[in-house]
């Protein structure tokens, strides 16, 4: 096409020739962005996506630390669903996860609030607020576990003196999940609240100032204007806090005197060299890894809902 023939063209005529320039452009910037990424993605392949495959190859074998043993397909699953062991870890496991990150989310959003308003001292009670969570969590799950013993622990003392403990609290299972989900809540609310802290920063202060003109209560501006517009960091702080307690290990061991038992404790004492059960170990890690591959996927599906949606407006 020449000069000419672009100048005797109108300007509607022109527009798909336009449309098409650009698209190419945007196509070729695609491209070369994707192979300037490329040996990132081949180096996190050859480090993450190796290690999982051969775990799933482990696992569908009869293996042993040793050797990797004969095809056995999916007996190594079947074997692991009908173990109580690892059903009791499963279901730890998930009501740990559940109830620990719903109340840090409560609890985080609370703080985050209070902490988001003007006062005198916010700094220092900005950093006063993440000391729990600058602690290791072996260190917390050992200080809490001194507080926790029947005879010289503060806490059984003050719950024993005001009548709501009639019994150890390290002797009892149900007791012993409790205590592990009140320390995480105490140690990990704070990550939640510094998270959804920086999500309530981003916010306007016209659109509340606003929403105040126009007679808005608190609870109406929380639910319509704040918790809309704080989803994105929302969503990514459950995203963070689901995969941290969906992995529990060194609370529960500590904490309990591997008392209590989670996917993380199991995998370990399947895999571990003492132990004959490494091909069923195996099998458990992996049904872990899917397990928060698919809490992952929903939370990334959930953050990309608004975003494709807002690249498809014109």
């Amino acid at each position: 096409m020449t000069v000419g023939d672009l100048i005797a063209r109108s300007p509607r005529q022109l527009a798909p020739v336009a449309r098409g320039r650009r698209r190419g452009a945007a196509a070729r910037r695609q491209r070369t962005g994707l192979l300037m990424v490329l040996p990132t993605v081949l180096l996190v392949a050859a480090v993450a996506c190796f290690p999982v495959a051969y775990s799933v190859y482990l696992s569908l074998h009869d293996a042993s630390i040793a050797d990797v043993g004969g095809w056995v397909g999916l007996e190594n699953y079947r074997e692991l669903l009908s173990d109580p062991a690892f059903r009791t870890g499963l279901t730890n496991t998930a009501v740990f996860t559940a109830i620990s990150v719903s109340l840090e989310l409560v609890l985080g959003m609370a703080i985050a609030l209070g902490l988001n308003q003007a006062f005198r001292g916010r700094g220092l009670a900005r950093t006063a607020i993440l000391l729990p969570w600058a602690f290791p969590v072996v260190v917390s799950a050992l200080l809490w576990r001194l507080m926790l013993q029947d005879q010289v622990g503060v806490v059984s003392h003050v719950l024993g003196s005001i009548g709501l403990l009639d019994g150890p609290i390290l002797a009892d299972r149900e007791s012993l999940m409790a205590a592990a989900i009140a320390i995480d809540v105490w140690k990990t609310t704070p990550f939640m609240a510094l998270l959804l802290l920086a999500g309530l920063q981003t916010i306007p202060n016209e659109v509340i100032e606003a929403a105040k003109v126009d007679g808005a209560t608190a609870v109406r501006r929380f639910f319509l204007i704040t918790l809309p517009l704080v989803r994105p960091a929302l969503l990514v702080a459950l995203l963070f806090r689901t995969l941290e307690a969906w992995g529990v290990y060194d609370l529960f061991w500590v904490m309990s005197d591997r008392q209590l038992e989670s996917l993380s404790t199991y995998v370990y004492k399947g895999v571990r060299v003492s132990q004959l059960g490494f091909a069923t170990g195996t099998a458990a890690a992996v049904l872990t890894f899917l397990g928060a591959l698919a809490i992952a996927l929903f939370f990334i599906r959930a953050l990309g809902v608004r975003g494709t949606a807002e690249e498809r407006r014109p």
